[in-house]
């Protein structure tokens, strides 16, 4: 028998259409529940546990929401269990995984995401295939860490780490890990190998602490940096377009520089990361001109795992170098 604990906190997983909306429904984690005893097998194998310490769109989710799901999880004894499961919406999903990914890197059970595309009576909802995948994980593989099952449609289901999934593709409800790679693949009830490769990471104890001063900025053409009060943030993090570029020329204005604007930051004690970029010999003179002029790159990482390990590193520590190693090391498997 596995003793698994399930924890609701809304999401169109957690919602049901009524007069032409979407919205949560306490009634929604039971029908999720009922469907999968209908539908699977193995059942009397399974000894759930369920709370609910969050019931939102995730859309509506902000840092103090994960203190709030973490703290109830630590509240249950998780050492009572053979894995648990998060339901949660698809808008933030990303940031979640990559958050639970950093502050339980040193559990020793696995921990997954389960979201659904659709609430669960449409037809083509896709929750209680991913929520099968996380049973089976559970029982099949049982390795800690956090993943995410997600199928995408006419494709089989994979399972993502949760430090390396990349938010759905824009007009779409597609997921994929960056670069393309999955960590596992689920079909005909069997995990498939694709890059699950064992890691051996340092681990870290953290607080369930998020900063509330970090600027995450993203890029597009005619961003005006002027825009931005430095004085009420503690630390930038800007994105970057897929070539690990943005903005250095000055030919439109100061004002729609990067360059200017780091310098501005640096001017003002103010830290300015740069994310996604992969780390080559070779770089285009517009990403060494922002290194130049100052700015630190968060290399191999998405942008929602430096986002969230950001969050997590200036609430946890105050001495910069504890920051740094903090930021570099890799600890749930986020390096690409």
């Amino acid at each position: 028998m596995k003793n698994i604990l399930i924890v609701f906190t809304g999401g169109t997983i957690g919602s049901v259409t009524a007069e032409n909306t979407i919205k949560t429904s306490g009634d929604a984690p039971f029908t999720l529940l009922e469907m999968f005893r209908q539908r699977y097998k193995n059942q009397q194998q399974i000894q759930f546990t369920a709370i609910q310490p969050l019931q939102i769109l995730s859309e509506n989710l902000a840092p103090p929401a994960w203190k709030i799901l973490i703290e109830a999880i630590e509240a249950e004894s998780i050492g009572l269990y053979d894995g648990i499961i998060i339901t949660h919406g698809t808008d933030t999903l990303a940031f979640t995984a990559a958050a639970c990914s950093f502050y339980f890197n040193a559990a020793n059970l696995p921990i997954l995401l389960v979201s659904s595309n659709y609430p669960l009576e449409n037809p083509r909802a896709n929750g209680l295939e991913n929520f099968i995948c996380a049973i089976e994980f559970i029982l099949q593989i049982n390795q800690p860490g956090v993943f995410v099952p997600y199928r995408n449609p006419q494709q089989p289901t994979q399972l993502h780490k949760g430090s390396r999934l990349a938010s759905s593709l824009q007009l779409s409800g597609d997921f994929f890990s960056v670069q393309g790679k999955s960590y596992l693949q689920y079909e005909d009830e069997q995990f498939l190998t694709l890059n699950a490769a064992p890691l051996s990471s340092p681990k870290y104890q953290l607080k369930a602490d998020f900063s509330k001063r970090i600027l995450l900025i993203k890029p597009y053409p005619g961003l005006d940096y002027s825009s931005f009060d430095l004085s009420k943030i503690d630390v930038v993090l800007h994105d970057l377009y897929h070539s690990g570029t943005a903005c250095s020329s000055v030919q439109w204005g100061e004002n729609l520089s990067l360059l200017a604007f780091i310098r501005r930051c640096r001017e003002q004690d103010t830290p300015i990361y740069l994310a996604p970029a992969i780390k080559s010999a070779n770089a285009y003179e517009t990403t060494r001109a922002l290194l130049d002029e100052g700015a630190e790159m968060i290399w191999n990482m998405s942008l929602e795992s430096a986002y969230a390990k950001l969050l997590l590193a200036y609430a946890n520590f105050k001495d910069e170098r504890e920051i740094q190693a903090f930021l570099k090391d890799d600890i749930a498997g986020e390096h690409i």
